[in-house]
């Protein structure tokens, strides 16, 4: 209005404007602008009241062209159009209480805008908190880099930050965790802490910014398990090894600690919803109990916390259904990798460009049923996604389901140290997968070798064939066994009891094992629910069926397990 007026030639009813409504003409610098918007949009902001419209395009200058183009269109009366405005358009200030909760206050007057994040309310409890004289130099070095830096992960590392002490925070709550800490004494020295360790976050969660190749490398890996619950304590470690106060062979040590721990618990399909508990105490027992030696007090420290052994490890390796859903296949694909790196190549291998191939296709042709003999549709459910049948290869969908022979040439081929195993076996059955799987796992076994205390032999791990299972515990109950039939049978029975919807899905993804129609089955046991399931498997079949079946359905090893003589 007051540029139109100026164009129109009515200067007193543009000055009344602007010296009434818009600055303040006897003020100086930022006084001088009676409303005055946050550091990033200020700029734009002054050179539109200072009558400049070229600056850079945000959203004030595009709601400035958009009225200015309205007024444009249409003929009006400037003191009917000024008396509307100033009489009917309103600006609120609302003081909150101490337990009122803003988010919900500024969802009930921002209905239909953007969500006001938890970030946005700490960046303005920052600043009421620090002087105005301060704000641009306190915005410009502090603020704005670690907005730029970390955008809309700055919540959840502002989480991760207050989590570094040992306290869990859940993700609605951090403005008033961080409102409990800052106060206008201390917070210029508080965003200054939060600025310096946005800088190791940044390179946590985008490793490319990590100067050091070495760290960048496991940084990278982590982040292919998904380390996010451990960010509390990576903060901690990165901090003490800005400071000098550990080695960067130390920081490399937990890293690879951490990658160990994680792998080995995603193997044996351990529990993940205890890690954030676990993670976020680790650091104040480093400083309480092993200051002097990070490197081997979290491996003291991480062993008893659900960390598997070697012989569970070793089979769960061999049985467990690495590909799936999720991120299931980018785990694998760090696993297969890693084993593939375990040779020492001369030359880097670019994996990029790789994917993960089943041997034995996911689909079967007619030539594959032969080959797999009477019992393809056993193997095929049974061995497809285990690690014996999983390999590396640029050439996945060229492959597809071709037959063995056909993929052994192109195997033969390849410049994998992976893919060379095959040269020596003429047929690939579950036998030559299970004999895979074994080598494979004895390999696993070096890459993410046990840090505990308690050491198991490689001639002490145990396999179930010859075995007689005694103890099954599954869904909070315990059973006694004689047999694996009875061992698959109680199984069954005690999901469709207590999970029918999840025996539902077993059902629909085990159709060779569980079924209504009992004439497709060799040997059968009626359950409890009308179904039929196959009981002429071996004991080592039936374990990899227990096992993937409850993984199919998201138990994990403490849901179920079997105690054997």
């Amino acid at each position: 209005m007051r540029n139109k007026a100026r164009e129109n030639k009515n200067p007193e009813f543009a000055d009344e404007i602007n010296n009434t409504l818009l600055v303040n003409p006897y003020k100086k610098e930022i006084d001088f602008f009676k409303l005055m918007p946050t550091q990033v949009d200020r700029d734009a902001y002054i050179n539109l009241i200072n009558g400049k419209t070229n600056g850079s395009e945000n959203q004030i200058t595009r709601a400035y062209t958009f009225f200015e183009k309205k007024l444009r269109q249409v003929q009006f009366e400037h003191e009917k159009l000024k008396k509307i405005i100033t009489s009917y358009f309103s600006v609120v200030s609302i003081v909150l209480d101490a337990d009122d909760n803003p988010h919900l206050v500024f969802e009930s007057l921002n209905a239909k805008g953007r969500p006001l994040t938890q970030a946005d309310l700490i960046r303005n409890y920052f600043f009421m908190r620090i002087h105005i004289d301060n704000q641009d130099e306190v915005y410009n070095h502090y603020w704005q880099p670690m907005q730029t830096a970390l955008n809309e992960n700055l919540t959840e590392y502002i989480r991760h930050l207050l989590m570094r002490n040992g306290i869990i925070i859940k993700q609605n709550d951090v403005y008033y965790a961080l409102k409990e800490r800052v106060s206008p004494t201390n917070a210029i020295d508080y965003l200054k802490e939060l600025q310096r360790y946005s800088v190791y976050y940044q390179r946590l969660i985008y490793p490319e910014y990590e100067p050091e190749f070495e760290l960048q490398k496991y940084f990278r890996r982590l982040n292919k398990i998904e380390v996010t619950t451990a960010y509390p304590l990576l903060l901690n470690i990165y901090g003490s090894y800005s400071e000098n106060k550990i080695s960067k062979a130390a920081f490399i040590s937990i890293l690879k600690t951490l990658e160990n721990y994680l792998i080995r618990r995603f193997v044996c399909n351990v529990p993940t919803n205890q890690l954030n508990k676990i993670f976020t105490a680790v650091y104040p027992q480093l400083i309480a109990k092993h200051k002097d030696n990070f490197a081997e007090g979290i491996k003291i420290i991480l062993q008893s916390r659900g960390y598997p052994k070697d012989n569970e490890f070793y089979s769960r390796f061999k049985e467990t259904k690495f590909y799936g859903g999720g991120d299931r296949q980018i785990k694998t694909k760090l696993i297969l990798e890693t084993l593939e790196e375990s040779f020492v190549h001369k030359e880097t291998v670019p994996f990029g460009n790789l994917t993960i191939e089943h041997v034995m296709p996911q689909t079967l042709s007619e030539w594959w049923q032969n080959h797999l003999g009477d019992d393809w549709e056993e193997t095929h459910e049974l061995f497809l996604h285990t690690i014996g049948n999983l390999t590396l290869s640029a050439y996945n969908t060229e492959l597809s389901n071709d037959d063995f022979t056909t993929k052994k040439q192109t195997y033969n081929e390849s410049h994998l140290e992976l893919n060379k195993y095959f040269s020596s076996v003429a047929s690939w059955t579950g036998s030559e997968i299970e004999k895979r799987a074994e080598v494979l796992a004895k390999q696993s076994l070096e890459m993410w070798s046990y840090f505990g205390q308690e050491k198991t032999a490689l001639s002490d791990l145990t396999e179930v064939t010859g075995t007689t299972p005694t103890d099954l515990r599954i869904l909070g109950q315990r059973f006694q066994v004689q047999t694996w039939q009875n061992v698959l049978e109680q199984t069954l029975n005690t999901v469709a009891d207590l999970e029918p919807d999840k025996y539902e899905i077993i059902a629909h993804n085990f159709p060779r094992y569980i079924g209504k129609d009992k004439n497709k089955f060799r040997a059968i046991r009626q359950l409890q629910n009308g179904y039929f399931v196959e009981v002429n498997l071996s004991a080592q079949n039936i374990q990899k069926f227990c096992y993937q079946a409850m993984e199919t359905i998201e138990l994990t090893s403490e849901d179920w397990s079997v105690m054997v003589a």
